[in-house]
């Protein structure tokens, strides 16, 4: 198993020297350092594991101007070396060290007591007490203290065992299996390009893979990689590389982008987080404070949103809304440090709940149900991650309520869930089965809940209610009308799945080339019932020769908006057909004309206005209509002066 060894303390209490007298290797490679005698950037060793594996150490600065190095050092660290020296014993960047390894979720390591050669052996049984009290309440308070010697060799032999075997032993880390490695150095390498250091929390990459770095989504590719200077075909989580990256320049890559394989990543401004104020903190956190946000190896400035109080006092926890400067990625369970800006140090940390989170809106009447899920979501994923399907289907079903109406595809839900793709199917394939969640889209595997899928039938429907309550006389409407409003912004595919399944029910109908609701019938009142005997007489009495609507109206003493939906209907049932504006002709004398129409053509190759006033025996005025109608029809296609007969 690929473990990777961090190391935390003050400043100048020896960890680069304690590295070096463990592995050979110096850390400090900047001439600044060297000169000054401080580590200010990270540094990176390696020692052999039986078994033929490395052991990759980070070495991060001690002192409190890089804080920030060593936030970025420590995100990838599976156990620490906690380093003290002898004569000074607990100082400040001790204490924040442990602070940051507790906050970024590392729960095993130990003690160096470095510098024992410049102590007298009663000191150091009285600085080991001191330590022993401070680590209590600590995830190392019952952590083996070790002290060293880097200039003589004292005690090395006892605590590289005890390095040996912590890496035999640890217990594996829950990682998933999307690939992310957190760019914690960039630089040039004379023959191979840009090159970029990390350590992968999760996932594979192999030699040749098309890659992006994220959040700013710039492709490139693996072109090589590299463990402890050796080539190999690929990398995995819990193992530090080098990355000979393709296409792109140095100064494009920035520490604390992440390198990932495309559409597994999502940026978003917007986290929600189980946040812990430190006990140290000095002040609670106050509702929008400003923070240094620290995130795998990258640092943003953020604001602070809390929904249920004004402010976080030292020791609480809360659920809490972080939103950022600059686009973020990462994954359910990430862990997060939070540092004031003045005085500068670390006053939280939190547990990543949702990246890409529901709208929390303090009018939203679900509110309390969404809040309530989210708190749910750290304890459904330590079940899920115990291995049973119906533990994991709980989980997906708890992210695809929050989602509501927008679903999420499978990538989403890896990182909204923190599930490996293998048991994320497991869980969704248990919810389908059951009926609680709908694939629909087998393509993009898309999903959506059966309590959000009900949600938008309903407004589906009741969009089609509020159709007939408008216009009751209309017994169908178009599919346009219908989608209007509650299918904004829904995928294609989703509304017909809405459709389908309103049909498939029988709570839709369809209704020539429109839609109707299943139970709907065209009612008129007693009024309209009446205006329509009214107009539908005139028209029959008139025969081929039908009046101007606006005369009948007038005659009637009825407005054209109160006949105009009764005057629809005849037509849609066909007891009038409208030829033009303001003329209807009966549907038996219409049916007559044409047929009359139909038996001259048996004969002649031509009909014109005068050959159909032969026929018809009417005035120019409905000969021309009639004619129009025909063409438009396509019952006849003029040529010329002269109609030629198409049928229909």
């Amino acid at each position: 198993m690929a473990v990777v060894l961090g190391t935390a303390g003050h400043i100048d209490h020896g960890k680069t020297s304690l590295v070096r007298a463990l592995t050979g290797i110096d850390c400090d490679r900047l001439g600044e350092e060297k000169r000054r005698g401080i580590t200010i950037e990270l540094g990176f060793a390696w020692v052999d594991l039986p078994g033929g594996e490395r052991l990759g150490i980070v070495d991060v600065p001690g002192h409190e101007r890089f804080v920030k190095n060593m936030v970025a050092g420590a995100a990838g660290v599976d156990f620490v070396m906690l380093v003290i020296a002898a004569d000074e014993g607990v100082m400040p960047q001790t204490r924040e060290h442990l602070e940051i390894c507790s906050l970024l979720g590392i729960r095993n390591g130990f003690v160096a007591l470095t510098k024992t050669d410049m102590v007298e052996p009663d000191w150091i049984a009285l600085v080991k007490e001191d330590i022993q009290r401070f680590l209590q309440g600590t995830f190392l308070e019952n952590a083996p203290v070790f002290p060293v010697s880097s200039a003589t060799g004292e005690g090395l032999d006892a605590l590289r065992t005890h390095i040996l075997n912590c890496a035999a032993e640890l217990p594996p880390r829950r990682r998933g299996d999307i690939f992310r490695l957190p760019v914690d150095r960039v630089f040039s390498m004379k023959g191979h390009g840009t090159v970029i250091t990390g350590t992968v929390i999760s996932g594979a990459v192999n030699a040749g893979d098309e890659a992006r770095f994220m959040p700013p989504d710039l492709p490139t590719r693996a072109r090589g990689l590299q463990r402890h200077g050796k080539s190999v075909d690929s990398v995995a989580a819990g193992q530090r590389c080098a990355v000979n990256v393709q296409g792109l320049d140095v100064t494009e890559i920035e520490r604390g982008f992440v390198l990932a394989h495309p559409g597994e990543l999502f940026p978003s401004r917007r986290w929600l987080l189980r946040l812990t104020c430190l006990s140290s903190a000095p002040r609670p956190l106050r509702q929008r404070v400003e923070i240094h946000f620290h995130h795998g190896t990258r640092e943003c400035p953020a604001r602070v949103i809390f929904r249920d109080r004004d402010k976080l006092a030292p020791g609480e926890t809360a659920l809490a809304e972080v939103r950022f400067a600059e686009d973020m990625v990462g994954v359910f369970g990430d862990h997060c440090v939070l540092r004031a800006y003045s005085p500068l140090r670390t006053v939280a940390g939190g547990i990543l709940i949702s990246p890409l989170p529901p709208e929390l809106r303090r009018k939203d009447p679900e509110l309390a149900d969404k809040l309530r899920l989210l708190e749910q979501l750290p304890n459904l994923h330590e079940r899920a991650c115990d291995g049973k399907t119906e533990e994991r289907a709980s989980l997906a079903r708890a992210v695809l309520l929050l989602r509501g109406r927008d679903g999420a595809d499978e990538a989403r839900l890896k990182v909204l869930t923190g599930l490996a793709a293998s048991a994320l199917e497991s869980g969704l394939n248990l919810l389908s089965s059951k009926g609680e969640a709908l694939c629909w889209d087998k393509e993009s595997r898309q999903w959506i809940s059966r309590t959000a899928f009900a949600d938008l039938l309903a407004a589906c429907l009741a969009r089609a209610e509020e159709l007939h309550r408008k216009d009751p006389l209309k017994p169908a409407f178009s599919r346009n009308a219908l989608l209007s409003g509650w299918s904004k912004r829904l995928p294609q595919r989703l509304i017909q799945k809405v459709l389908d399944a309103a049909l498939k029910q029988g709570r839709l109908a369809v209704e020539g080339e429109g839609l109707r609701l299943a139970g709907h019938k065209v009612t008129l009142a007693a009024d309209q019932a009446g205006l329509r005997q009214k107009l539908l007489q005139a028209h029959q009495r008139a025969g081929l020769a039908p009046p101007n609507a606006k005369d009948v109206l007038e005659e009637l003493g009825v407005s054209a908006k109160e006949a105009a939906p009764v005057l629809r209907l005849l037509c849609e049932e066909g007891a009038l057909v409208k030829i033009r504006d303001g003329l209807y002709y009966d549907g038996a004398a219409l049916a007559d004309i044409l047929e009359r129409v139909r038996r001259w053509f048996a004969d002649h190759e031509n009909l014109d206005v005068g050959a159909l006033k032969d026929i018809l025996g009417l005035s120019r005025k409905y000969l021309i209509a009639l004619l129009e109608y025909m063409d438009n029809e396509r019952i006849t296609v003029r040529v010329g002066d002269q109609r030629r007969y198409r049928g229909r």
